[in-house]
């Protein structure tokens, strides 16, 4: 065929299997490509016969073995200088291939590579505390499911301020939902009167730390006065005189500015004569108590005698709060006197220091607020006074809170907070009101602890921090506009009722406010000291700092109902 592959001269051996061996001149007498290296056989190639056909299989006297193999050369003679090499040699690898070290296992794989055989301790421990904190799940859930007849614990602790009659009439309902969108803003308030005196602030108490705790004392003879709004002297007077068109204390435009924070139930009285508007307390009302954990989700204990419950924390923390706002000024009989002195207090008597700003609010054209304020002690700034707010958070026991301020107060005091936050949401929102309702300079918390957590009478020092009432309400997030919007609503609607008396009771498993319209002599003969009676707060006699035995639940029920008795 014309054109067509030659394949060349193919040299033949007549002597046996491969190229004859002078091949110098067939290379030269061929047409191969000259100059093409030829890389000769070797043995260390592992080359040879690919199978023994010739081999006979079918021998009846030769024992067979696993070896017994057309592909089994061991006893061939063909190569005897590579015997011992053909004996390791397999031809056939009967291991599984190796697992890729990259894919969906990999880090896995490479984890247990690097790991000893033993369980690691850090898992364990890991472990360990994932059932310790399941274990304490389990025993909140039965705690509150044990029983599932029985009365849920809201039923029980979050029982209503007041005892709502039959004959009491629901007038409107309003939903904690509708506070949060209100916002309204009112200009400077205007100080009408000033009365009371206050003693200077110790600034020594600023370097009190865990480790220099300072023992809370009990001050028996000072007078504290809780006086409500009609019961004041000097309200009455700015009343007869049209000074506003509403009137209020502190304590209760507090109460009503931060009442979507609130869980506990309360009640406020709505007093409308003519065209002005009271808003008083009831006596003996739980406005006068301060709540302890209030808007924790940890139970505590429904109890009543108990003094880890509710109802015995909020006299507890009345009672330190009182005694720490006169235990840190300095006693050396010098004050600072007002345009009058305490409207409360009889001549000759021992008051706390407290300093009463009567202020005015413009709310409309034509409607004015007038509220008492109160200041605790007054210090010297730059040659300028300055007024300051005295509060106290108490520490009961750790185990509710889960943080030990002796331990976390020096090195974690903003966790501290954060943890007070949380649980006493309220109290501190209608602290930091209450000191921008009466333009404090700066409001001091102190920590307050138990010398033990079974001893509610002994307590402790162990810091003051002092904040900016502007600075610490924008930290808690609580907005001044949305505060006076919740106040201007609730006067808006207690303005369109008839003359007569209400009152604003906030339900105590809803968040939600209730307006009852009430007899006009309802509330007259509440017993004052009810909510403070003696089989509730008379309690084991304990020791003052002098070694002196006292009955301290008597003495916190005397200076719980002073104020009532004094009005």
């Amino acid at each position: 065929m014309v054109g067509g592959f030659e394949v060349g001269a193919v040299p033949y051996n007549p002597d046996g299997w491969g190229p004859p061996d002078s091949t110098a001149s067939l290379v030269a007498s061929s047409n191969l490509p000259l100059n093409v290296p030829f890389a000769p056989f070797s043995r260390s190639d592992r080359l040879g016969r690919i199978a023994d056909w010739t081999r006979t299989m079918n021998n009846p006297g030769r024992p067979k073995t696993a070896s017994d193999s057309v592909f089994d050369f061991t006893n061939d003679d063909s190569f005897p200088a590579n015997a011992d090499e053909d004996m390791s040699f397999r031809l056939v690898d009967g291991k599984p291939p190796p697992r890729p070290k990259f894919g969906p296992k990999w880090r896995f794989n490479q984890q247990r590579t690097q790991l000893p055989q033993r369980r690691d301790e850090e898992v364990e421990a890991r472990k360990r505390e994932a059932e310790k904190e399941r274990a304490r799940r389990d025993r909140l859930y039965n705690l509150n499911r044990s029983n599932v007849n029985a009365p849920r614990r809201e039923a029980a602790v979050f029982k209503s301020s007041v005892e709502i009659q039959p004959e009491w009439n629901m007038l409107d309902q309003i939903p904690f939902s509708t506070f949060s969108k209100l916002s309204f803003s009112v200009p400077e308030p205007e100080d009408l009167l000033l009365c009371g005196g206050l003693e200077f602030y110790d600034r020594a108490y600023d370097r009190i730390t865990p480790k220099n705790e300072r023992r809370l004392e009990r001050f028996k003879n000072r007078n504290f006065f809780k006086v409500t709004t009609t019961d004041d002297p000097v309200i009455r007077r700015l009343a007869n005189e049209d000074k506003a068109t509403v009137f209020a204390t502190d304590a209760i435009l507090s109460s009503l500015m931060c009442a979507t924070r609130s869980v506990y139930s309360w009640d406020i009285v709505v007093q409308r004569v003519g065209n002005k508007l009271f808003f008083d307390k009831r006596d003996g009302s739980q406005l006068d108590l301060l709540p302890v954990h209030e808007t924790s989700q940890e139970p505590l204990p429904e109890a009543k005698d108990d003094i880890n419950s509710a109802y015995s924390l909020s006299v507890e923390a009345a009672y330190i709060n009182q005694n720490f706002s006169q235990q840190v000024l300095v006693r050396d009989g010098s004050k600072v006197a007002f345009d009058e002195p305490n409207p409360f207090a009889n001549e000759g008597e021992e008051v706390a220091s407290v300093a009463y700003r009567y202020r005015r609010w413009k709310l409309d054209d034509d409607m004015y607020l007038v509220a008492r304020c109160e200041v605790q002690s007054v210090m010297e700034v730059n040659k300028q006074r300055s007024f300051l707010t005295l509060n106290a958070l108490n520490e009961f026991d750790p185990k509710y809170s889960g943080v030990d301020w002796r331990q976390k107060l020096e090195t974690q005091r903003g966790a501290v907070l954060a943890t007070e936050l949380k649980n006493n949401a309220n109290k501190l929102a209608k602290w930091t009101a209450q000191a921008l309702l009466a333009s404090a300079d700066m409001m001091k918390l102190g920590y307050v602890s138990r010398v033990h957590p079974r001893d509610h009478f002994n307590h402790v020092i162990l810091a003051i921090v002092g904040y900016k009432p502007k600075d610490f309400a924008a930290q808690i997030n609580l907005n001044t506009s949305n505060m006076w919007g919740i106040v201007k609503s609730i006067v808006d609607l207690c303005m369109k009722l008839n003359e007569g008396k209400y009152v604003l009771v906030k339900d105590p498993s809803k968040p939600q406010v209730r307006i009852y319209e009430v007899p006009a002599d309802a509330f007259e003969n509440d017993y004052v000291e009810e909510p403070l009676a003696e089989e509730d707060q008379v309690q084991p006699p304990g020791e003052d700092e002098n070694g002196v035995t006292v009955n301290a639940g008597t003495d916190d029920a005397e200076e719980k109902v002073d104020a009532a008795s004094q009005a």
